[in-house]
């Protein structure tokens, strides 16, 4: 699907009198574009990119360039005899140094790279977190005021049902049919449904304001659930064969398994403090002096290349302090690791059962929707014949309403429950919101 322009979306989110009403996919196309929380997540994520530079660099040769420039004063005096003068010499010296450094063993440096290897993965895996986290965040934003756009319009419908009611209430009883008891139900029925249409509106405002939050502009007319849409049940059919995907493909055990390997890779490093450093060392040099104590100048210039040995033998106790925190780290860095897939597992378990459990719940409800429409009619139609009240068919129609409501839920909390499921496995792509879009209109 083509991407419309960021200009065009927020008209038309804003105002909600554009030429179409946004749809999920135009919501997460702006929301993309202007929530802080993924804003910063991508930036973070080029900052973890550059640990890989910053690794390689300690395996390849460094430069350095140093120049002075000195003014001499010196005074000389000698203490016996000589042929030598003595006295006063003033000149300036100055000169340049280039010196070259190329690691040829340093066990320190080699684990640094690969540890950086393993900062990259997870930035890239804490990036897919985000972009998941986004998606969920918008479709729940999303339905959240659908079903609070629901909840008014049902709202005012009850309330217009319940109004014709309690008319039907006063006539009744103005012609001795019904007793004051039928007007009075009405009408407490009635002032119930008005605050609770107010609820219903202020929760509308809330829920608008939040997806606000995600767009940084006023949403307008969203698209609703449509005919087309569809239960379909989790493919495969294994709530295991899930938990087993969610191990191999979940973007937040990716995230700790790289934590525990990086914790390994800084037990090694830190180990290596022990270990000697061979490096491959040049120089080139250049010193001029217009004088000297002798009173003559000089040119020089020294070139030297040559392999440096270093052992580190004693360094306060300090590199074995910091290897025992290394094997420290690990162990926690394990045990977070384990802690990250049974929470995998227990999340992709939940999310699969909201798929199923959310198919069995929506149809229940629309068979309670036409049983509870039945019983409304019948309400009514016995209140016509005698056989029914007025507070009958109150409660029934309350029913109706409060059934409806319930169902409207339900349906939404299943598409989330199956992006959820989704996410679950690291498979969660806007491929799969298109998916769900199509059911609106």
């Amino acid at each position: 699907m083509k991407q419309p322009s960021l200009l065009v979306l927020s008209l038309l989110l804003a105002s909600g009198t554009g030429v179409h009403a946004a749809d999920l996919l135009d919501t997460l196309h702006t929301a993309q574009a202007n929530d802080p929380v993924f804003a910063a997540a991508r930036a973070a994520h080029q900052a973890g990119l550059e640990k890989l530079p910053q690794g390689r660099s300690l395996l390849l040769p460094s430069v350095s360039l140093s120049a002075s420039s000195t003014f001499n004063d010196v005074s000389t005096v000698y203490r016996s005899p000589t042929f030598l003068p003595g006295g006063n010499s003033r000149y300036n010296s100055h000169g340049y140094n280039v010196n070259l450094v190329q690691p040829l063993f340093r066990m320190q440096n080699w684990n640094a790279y690969t540890e950086a290897e393993l900062q990259v993965a997870q930035a890239e895996a804490q990036l897919k977190i985000a972009e998941q986290d986004l998606i969920l965040r918008v479709a729940q934003a999303y339905f959240d005021v659908l079903i609070a756009q629901d909840s008014v319009q049902l709202a005012e419908a009850q309330k217009t049902a319940i109004t014709e009611q309690l008319e039907a209430a006063k006539r009744n009883f103005e012609v001795g049919s019904a007793t004051i008891t039928d007007t009075h139900e009405a009408q407490a029925r009635y002032d119930l449904t008005s605050a609770q249409q107010i609820v219903a509106q202020n929760n509308l405002e809330m829920k608008r304001r939040a997806l606000q939050q995600l767009l940084n502009v006023m949403p307008g007319e969203l698209n609703a659930l449509g005919k087309q849409f569809n239960l379909e049940s989790p493919q495969p059919s294994d709530m295991e064969k899930w938990v087993a995907d969610a191990e191999l493909g979940n973007p937040q055990l990716a995230v700790a398994q790289a934590g525990y390997e990086i914790a390994q890779k800084e037990v090694a490093r830190n180990r290596a403090g022990h270990y000697p450093t061979v490096d491959l060392v040049a120089n080139y040099g250049k010193n001029y002096a217009s004088g000297s104590s002798f009173g003559v100048g000089s040119d020089s210039t020294n070139n030297n290349v040559g392999v440096q040995f270093s052992m580190p033998l004693f360094q306060g106790g300090a590199t074995q302090s910091k290897l025992r925190e290394a094997e420290a780290n690990k162990d926690r860095a394990k045990e977070e690791l384990e802690n990250a897939r049974r929470t995998v597992a227990t999340q992709t378990r939940q999310a699969y059962l909201g798929v199923v459990s959310g198919i069995a719940q929506v149809k229940a409800l629309q068979q309670a929707l036409v049983s509870s429409e039945s019983v409304l009619e019948a309400s009514k139609l016995g209140q016509e014949v005698g056989v029914r009240t007025n507070l009958d068919v109150l409660n029934a129609q309350q029913q109706v309403y409060a059934t409806r409501r319930d169902l409207y839920q339900a349906e939404y909390n299943y598409l989330v429950a199956q992006l959820r499921l989704k996410s679950a496995v690291g498979n969660l792509t806007e491929d799969d919101l298109h998916k769900v879009n199509q059911a609106l209109y």
